[in-house]
């Protein structure tokens, strides 16, 4: 986690007055501290972002069809008509098992010779890791980033305006773009980073924070309304993880963490005909979603050691590897991620899952 100078200014304060409290996130936790491990979605502003301006919900009939005893939000949210159930059940997810682990030489760059300048893009080109970091790991020759052939990035509105076309040049194949969380925010900078990824020839999926004091089935409704049902996306993406800096105190249970996901997996399958993908961080994964949702795509936040140390026998399609990466194109750091296999088989696991 990530906080900012005025976080750390009122700790100190509290701490120099001697203040105590037996309230708080401490007392609301039933097992472990959460990790330092979040996604950029919680990141804190830097001073020369712009605030958000809240956006008013238009007011429709349906309502929400989760069943839940949480007290109603303050704000009423506006959703869409839920999707009606299709007939014939979804086809799992690919199964990515036999994946070979990456040869340990690095691939080489596959960038033009003037990657400013190359416009328009090949479509399905890859293109090689140019990224740096500003907290390298060595995670062991076997895997280190380098060895894998598809690099990706995901990004919010604390990226500020992004240069895609010099972003894709450093290595970003593919982005993951934050779109909503909870039930009635949307990311300021969503909609204009989801023409500009497509416009630079990145794959493009969006992803929602999830948040624990709203129901699943009106979250579900609000990611439907803004995320754009469009041939070629990635699968959407729910991300789900503890984050200390929410409004949202609320610790569920494993069962109805697992049944609020549920639901709202389901209605985005239903409406985009994709199986979302699961983000998770370590603290999280281990409380929550050890054993289960085996038949899911999983994305996995691992930024100390490799996948196979922190989510042992889990399988996985992305690993995001890096949240202090560095790169032309985006003022700041950035998210990184690889895509677990070659370049052949991201081009399969791309025409077999996208919309």
């Amino acid at each position: 986690m990530r906080f900012s100078a005025a976080s750390a200014i009122v700790l100190a304060s509290l701490a120099l007055a001697g203040c105590t409290s037996s309230s708080g996130l401490g007392s609301l936790m039933e097992q472990a501290s959460p990790s330092q491990e979040t996604t950029s979605s919680v990141i804190r502003p830097s001073a020369d972002i712009a605030p958000v301006v809240a956006q008013a919900p238009q007011p429709v009939m349906a309502a929400p069809t989760e069943v839940t005893t949480m007290t109603a939000p303050p704000v009423q949210v506006a959703m869409a008509m839920p999707t009606p159930m299709l007939s014939t059940p979804m086809e799992p997810a690919i199964e990515l098992e036999d994946m070979p682990t990456p040869d340990a030489k690095p691939i080489a760059l596959i960038a033009p010779s003037r990657p400013m300048k190359a416009t328009p893009f090949a479509p399905g080109q890859i293109y090689g890791r140019r990224f740096r970091d500003a907290k390298p790991i060595n995670f062991g020759k076997a895997m280190s980033p380098r060895n894998f052939a598809v690099h990706g990035v995901d990004v919010s509105r604390w990226q500020g305006d992004i240069d895609w076309p010099k972003l894709r040049t450093q290595g970003a194949n593919f982005a993951y773009i934050k779109a909503t969380d909870g039930g009635d925010h949307l990311d300021p900078m969503f909609r204009k980073n989801w023409r500009a990824a497509e416009a630079a020839g990145l794959k493009r999926g969006a992803y929602h924070f999830f948040y624990w004091c709203r129901t699943a089935g009106e979250q579900a409704d609000w990611f439907i309304r803004n995320v754009p049902k469009v041939a070629g996306a990635l699968p959407p993406v729910i991300d789900v993880e503890y984050n200390g800096e929410s409004s949202c105190k609320r610790r569920h249970n494993p069962e109805k963490i697992r049944e609020k996901m549920q639901v709202f997996m389901d209605k985005l399958e239903r409406h985009y005909g994709q199986r979302p993908v699961i983000y998770t961080a370590p603290d999280f994964y281990r409380d929550n979603l050890r054993g289960h949702f085996q038949d899911y795509p999983f994305w996995l936040r691992a930024v100390a050691e490799p996948p196979s140390k922190v989510y042992p026998g889990r399988n996985w399609v992305f690993w995001q590897y890096s949240g202090s990466g560095l790169s032309h194109g985006v003022d700041g750091k950035i998210d990184l991620n690889v895509f677990r296999g070659n370049a052949a088989q991201w081009h399969q696991w791309v025409a077999k899952t996208s919309g």
